[in-house]
């Protein structure tokens, strides 16, 4: 049986769930240190997450599509 593109998808998908619980879960990072650079953790961490989720939708992307 060979691998179809919706087979080799799923496995992979499964990473964008990361970011959507990493900030829903706002009990984690709702706390003002550590701070860097003057910012409460819970906006850097937030800030955080921008860049990696478009990593990781990048990542995703390019297996799927391979």
């Amino acid at each position: 049986m060979t691998d179809t593109p919706s087979r080799r998808a799923g496995h992979w998908q499964w990473l964008l769930l990361l970011p959507f619980v990493a900030l829903l879960w706002v009990p984690f990072y709702n706390d003002v240190e550590p701070s860097i650079g003057g910012f409460p953790f819970f906006y850097w961490y937030q800030f955080l997450w921008v860049p990696l989720t478009s990593l990781i939708i990048y990542v995703v992307y390019r297996r799927v599509k391979a």
